[in-house]
Order: structure tokens, then C-alpha cells, then sequence
């Protein structure tokens, strides 16, 4: 199994990357800030106006190194590509799949299940947590919602059905999820559904964060077992579009990105100081906020679980790894099925 390397996250801005031998150096205003051995290092993340040298862009896509460069507030932007690595038929495979439309649905029931499970599983668990009768009545009642909504999702026959029984789910999840939040905490991350491109408040503006940089790891994942992370199955198929990184973080969005951001939120350690309110409505997480989201979520990645189909322990970094190989196995024909992440 590939290990997840280290990243490098760059989020001061005007920074500048530089060879120096074998270590790359970041440059701040002519200053040296840090300096790290090139072979310590996976790929990078830049955040923002953030530069790389001729040099270092050409070892890095020589290597296998990603690059990626995400806006300020923590959007997809570019990504470096070397030459295309990889199995040649099983993409061969993937692509052969797209047309085959039993195998599509069951990959579209597979990755909605798995996310509307995991969403489920969060509800119930704030639900077991929560001291207030009335945040617990309804945390509940939103779990039981999405666990009817699972018992028709087996009986979907076609993609539009399966999307909007997706759709109907995140609908009955976002409406509970302020609940989950501590009374305490709502003041500044009340909640009252997703808005996106821009972010209305700071909860909408760390979940958006929080979800590009999942996007980023699964991505990275399927590029890493030969995959094409822009050929999915459930999300329609658009240029520049990474359709099957999208396809594969649905799994994942509760059990990393949103439990982590109510995490961070219940216990304080992110508070309303580390975001920007702009005119117009928009809200960002300024440096600060970044800061201490990207160390929290570096650190999340480290924690270990037992994997229940691998019955391994697992870090929670390297499960969209694992899950992209599992997802190479049922494109191959070696396994039947794809399984999705279910968090205990």
C-alpha cells in the first residue's frame, strides 16, 4: 500500500520555493523561513500568490511530486501533472465502465450510501452527546430520515434517482447539523444550510476548506493507483472537472471534514477572530484561521482506526488511498462490488 507522504502547506503569501542542493528553501521577503529536505517531502499545497522555481516545478513533476495551488480562501485552482503514470488498462477499465450502465449505478448507489451512512452515524453520535432534549429530538429524528432515505437508495434504477436521493439527504443532514454545534458555540457558527461560492458565514467557510483539501487527498489518491481522478460515475462529467475525487469524498466529507469542523468549533479552538468578513456577504478564513485549520487537520490525519474491511489499523490520512485501490480491484474485475467507508 503507498504511504501518504508528507505535504508542505505554503499559506504565507508572496512566499517563494527554491532549490538549494538537495532541500527546498521558502523564501519570505529575501529571508530564509524554513528549510527541508527534498526527499522529506510528497508535494505541496500553495495557498494564495505563492512562487516556485523553474527548478523545483521541473523535479517535482519529474518525480511524482503534486503541486497543487489553491485561492486564498481554499479553492482548487492548478495542479502540476508529470508524465501520466499508471496501469494502461485499468483506465482502460474505468473508461469501459462509464458505458456500462449497471456497473455505473451500482458505483453511484455505492458512493451515496456511503455517505449518507457516514452522515447518519455523525447525527446519531451528536445525538448520544448532546444534553439538550430538544437538540437531541432532533438530531435524532434527522439520523432516522436519512436512514429511510438508505432503504430506498437500494431500489434506485436510475442516476437521477440516485442524485436526488443524494440531494435529499444532504437537504435532511444540513438541516440537523446546527444542532450538533454547542449551544455556546452558535452565537458565532449558527447554521441554516450550505452556501457556497461565496461562503455566508465562518461555518459555510470552514466547511468549503475543509472540503477542498479533501478533494485534494482524493484526488492524489486515484492519481496514485493510476486512476482518472476526472472520470467519475455519480457527478456528471464536465471539462477540468475531477468527477471521480468528487465522486470518491463523499464518503468522506462527514467523517473527516465536518467532524473535524465541529471539532474545532465545540471546543473553541477556532473562534470568530480567524475570519474575514467582506463586503457583499462573503466570508473567509484569513491566515490565522488557515494556520490552525491545516495543523489541526495534518494532525486528524495521524489518528489510526481499524479499517473494517481490511480489519488493519489504518491512519485516517490514508483511507481515500485505500479506498481508491479497493475502487482499481472492482474496475479490474478482481472484486465484486465497491464497499465504501463506513466510520464506526
Amino acid at each position: 500500500m503507498k504511504q501518504l507522504f508528507n505535504t508542505l502547506y505554503v499559506t504565507t503569501p508572496e512566499a517563494y520555493l527554491r532549490l538549494e542542493g538537495e532541500t527546498v528553501c521558502v523564501m519570505v521577503e529575501d529571508e530564509k523561513r524554513l528549510q527541508v529536505p527534498l526527499h522529506h517531502l510528497g508535494g505541496f499545497v500553495c495557498f494564495g500568490h505563492v512562487m516556485m522555481s523553474p527548478a523545483l516545478l521541473h523535479r517535482c513533476a519529474e518525480e511524482g511530486r503534486s503541486v497543487v495551488w489553491l485561492t486564498r480562501s481554499g479553492r482548487f485552482g492548478a495542479r502540476l501533472e508529470g508524465p501520466v503514470n499508471g496501469n494502461v488498462l485499468l483506465r482502460r477499465a474505468q473508461h469501459k465502465a462509464i458505458d456500462d450502465r449497471e456497473m455505473t449505478l451500482d458505483l453511484a448507489r455505492s458512493f451515496v450510501a456511503g455517505k449518507l451512512r457516514n452522515s447518519r452515524q455523525l447525527l446519531r453520535r451528536a445525538a448520544r452527546d448532546c444534553k439538550d432534549e430538544g437538540d437531541n429530538a432532533g438530531l435524532t429524528d434527522g439520523a432516522d430520515r436519512i436512514g429511510r432515505i438508505i432503504e430506498r437508495l437500494a431500489y434506485a434504477d436510475t442516476l437521477d434517482k440516485v442524485r436526488g436521493y443524494e440531494g435529499d439527504g444532504a437537504r435532511i443532514y444540513f438541516q440537523a447539523f446546527n444542532l450538533a454545534i454547542r449551544p455556546q458555540a452558535r452565537a458565532d457558527f449558527s447554521f441554516d444550510g450550505r452556501s457556497r461560492r461565496p461562503p455566508r458565514n465562518p461555518m459555510n467557510a470552514l466547511l468549503s476548506f475543509l472540503y477542498a483539501l479533501l478533494l485534494n487527498d482524493c484526488r492524489s489518491a486515484l492519481e496514485s493507483v493510476g486512476l482518472d481522478p476526472q472520470l467519475g460515475y455519480l457527478h456528471t462529467l464536465r471539462p477540468g472537472r475531477p468527477a471521480l475525487a468528487l465522486d470518491l469524498m463523499e464518503e468522506f466529507r462527514s467523517t473527516l471534514a465536518d467532524r473535524l469542523a465541529l471539532t474545532l468549533v465545540n471546543r473553541g479552538q477556532i473562534g470568530k477572530s480567524d475570519f474575514d468578513f467582506r463586503e457583499g456577504g462573503s466570508v473567509l478564513l484569513n491566515d490565522d484561521g488557515r494556520k490552525a485549520v491545516i495543523a489541526a487537520w495534518q494532525e486528524r490525519k495521524q489518528d489510526v482506526l481499524k479499517h473494517p474491511l481490511l480489519e488493519e489499523q489504518v491512519p485516517l490520512g490514508l483511507l481515500p488511498h485505500v479506498q481508491a485501490r479497493l475502487l482499481a480491484r472492482v474496475l479490474r474485475g478482481d472484486m465484486e462490488g465497491y464497499l465504501p467507508y463506513l466510520h464506526r
